[in-house]
């Protein structure tokens, strides 16, 4: 069989590249103020995006270094050097103390902002973890221990950041709140399904439509027991999120500069070019990932079944529910699904990782971004004596993929337009 993981990086890279800060932000930078440039970025690609901001407004514009300042909050080995503007490295996915100082110093300096001042936000996926400002009454450790809950339980991000966007001091609107008297300008790259503003790193300068009650029923969903002081919080009418006609949302204004859609295009168009038919299962995916994995593996065997070359290409964001304590993100789970269901089909290789470079895993740099499946896996499986459904049953998709070889490992992408799946049947 031909080797077909060179392919598979290929049209992973290409989704990634689609949606790089340094590709996509500076066509919408919007001007200089008369005043200053107060940049605020959270997220795993905070950093690229501060950087690209001050390639644009010093390099580019000639603004005074002085008019530039601001704060970035990303994920611990996503940063990069620069110039003005700050750059805090912090916890992903469980937020850490680090992440706790860069939401407060980012409250801190949007309440400087003054009418002649740019608030300028730039947001990328994780930015939910990465600031963090619990709400009065609700401590450090309990939020962390709400988040923990969260992931462990299968909830998909949107209802996952429902909850945090009312225990927070900075999330559902609230920044906008901070820096009201200033121009506020948000850019998002989108790491969600259907790209709702107010799910990207929680929204914190976008109305939130959801409620306490809202967050109070995901609680009671998934039976999570949490602290009385979280349930007094959401008990608490003065932590209801920003609505529609706020006064902090008068002079805001917010734009989408990628997408999980524009990426999974770029993917789709290099997979055309290699001479395969696709199959596009859609960017806005979302479902248990080895329920999924075993809708995509049907599909790759009909294929098979009836002699076609075809690529399954999809995109969105799984969940795992945990119930083993071993370790790996959707992706990885995915994987190990697909391989256990395709072990005994000749001619078919598969890609699942998340576009950021780290699937599930310790909020490490070195976390693998997802894993690569083909018949060299299914041969390795056997010789090792290794059983992917007993890894399943232990979520212990990392393990498995580091005994095979398979872990993708990419490093920080310093982007995220959510998951790329590839499955190639020749």
């Amino acid at each position: 069989m031909t080797d077909r993981r060179p392919l598979l990086r290929a049209i992973f890279d290409a989704a990634v590249a689609a949606a790089h800060p340094d590709v996509v932000l500076s066509a919408h930078l919007p001007n200089a103020p008369v005043g200053r440039v107060i940049c605020l970025a959270a997220g795993k690609g905070a950093a690229a995006m501060a950087v690209a901001a001050e390639r644009h407004y010093l390099d580019g514009l000639g603004l005074e270094p002085s008019r530039l300042i601001g704060i970035a909050t990303t994920r611990h080995g996503h940063g990069l050097p620069t110039r003005r503007i700050r750059v805090v490295e912090a916890g992903h996915p469980v937020p850490d103390e680090a992440g706790l100082k860069g939401a407060a110093d980012s409250l801190e300096l949007a309440a400087t902002a003054d009418a002649g001042d740019l608030l300028l936000v730039l947001l990328t996926g994780g930015g939910s973890a990465n600031w963090i400002a619990p709400v009065d009454g609700v401590s450090f450790v309990q939020k962390q221990q709400v988040t923990r809950a969260l992931l462990r339980s299968g909830a998909p991000i949107g209802e996952i950041n429902t909850v945090r966007k009312h225990l927070s001091r900075i999330k559902g609107g609230r920044l906008a709140r901070a820096g009201k008297r200033a121009e506020i300008v948000t850019l998002a790259i989108s790491d969600v399904p259907r790209d709702d503003p107010s799910a990207i790193a929680s929204g914190p300068t976008v109305p939130d439509p959801t409620t306490l009650s809202d967050a109070r029923a995901i609680l009671a969903k998934y039976d999570l027991t949490v602290d009385d002081a979280v349930r007094h919080a959401l008990d608490d009418l003065h932590n209801e999120s920003c609505k529609p006609g706020d006064a902090a949302f008068a002079r805001a204004r917010f734009e989408l500069i990628a997408q999980p859609r524009a990426a999974l295009d770029a993917a789709i168009k290099l997979t055309k070019d290699a001479g395969y038919e696709v199959i596009d299962l859609g960017a806005d995916l979302e479902g248990e990932a080895r329920d999924v994995a075993a809708d995509h593996a049907r599909l790759a065997l009909q294929a098979r079944r009836d002699g076609k070359r075809v690529a399954i290409l999809s995109g969105g964001e799984l969940t795992v529910t945990v119930r083993g304590n071993g370790h790996g993100g959707p992706n990885q789970e995915y994987a190990l699904a697909l391989a256990s269901l395709l072990k005994d089909t000749p001619n078919v290789s598969a890609l699942a990782a998340d576009t950021d470079g780290a699937d599930g895993g310790a909020g490490d740099a070195t976390d693998p971004a997802g894993a690569m499946i083909d018949q060299a896996t299914f041969a390795r499986m056997k010789s090792l004596g290794l059983d992917p459904k007993a890894y399943l049953e232990n979520n212990d998709a990392t393990a498995f993929f580091a005994a095979t070889g398979d872990l993708l490992l990419t490093g920080p992408t310093l982007t995220n337009v959510n998951d790329v799946r590839v499955i190639l049947v020749d």
